[in-house]
């Protein structure tokens, strides 16, 4: 069916990676904020505006091409590695003694962005290494069934059907 071969996927993943070409739009439109930002870290000064531009580049490309499917885990994997130098490098929480003052606390949102990156790792990852997606008819039918998380890549079945190996054909 349509639906499950090209129309959720296409979906999933434009929800997966939404926010990247916007990032990489508020940094061309914001330079000199991002650049302080990215000028934050323990990196040298010189190494801003490269790495800005790297960044710019990453989170334009990167999404195209899981979208389209185009080298899809090399991309994943990219953003994958860029979220998580982003965590830790722009977002630690752990430097701020504010996390657990009342109000409004810098460790805290940076704690949130933080793991909100390593979802996003998750996610990204899932497109790296994921089995098969299961058909809407599945997933309609029995919509609290689990997945089965632990299946080797490749291998997971479409449905839930009873396990079959012709023991009954004497």
């Amino acid at each position: 069916m349509w639906t499950d071969e090209y129309l959720i996927p296409a979906l999933i993943r434009i929800c997966l990676v939404v926010l990247f070409p916007f990032s990489a739009l508020d940094k061309i439109v914001f330079w000199k904020d991002a650049l302080a930002q990215a000028d934050s870290s323990f990196l040298p000064q010189w190494s801003g505006p490269p790495l800005l531009a790297a960044a710019i580049v990453v989170e334009i490309m990167a999404p195209i091409c899981i979208v389209l499917g185009w080298h899809d885990r090399s991309a994943a994997l990219m953003l994958a590695a860029f979220c998580i130098v982003t965590a830790i490098l722009y977002h630690p929480f752990w430097r701020y003694a504010d996390f657990w003052k009342p109000g409004a606390s810098t460790a805290r949102a940076h704690f949130w962005d933080f793991l909100k990156n390593f979802g996003l790792v998750g996610g990204l990852l899932l497109v790296v290494f994921a089995t098969q997606l299961a058909p809407i008819q599945a997933v309609a039918r029995q919509p609290l069934a689990s997945t089965a998380i632990y299946t080797p890549a490749g291998t997971a079945p479409a449905t839930a059907t009873p396990h079959s190996d012709n023991a009954h054909d004497d």
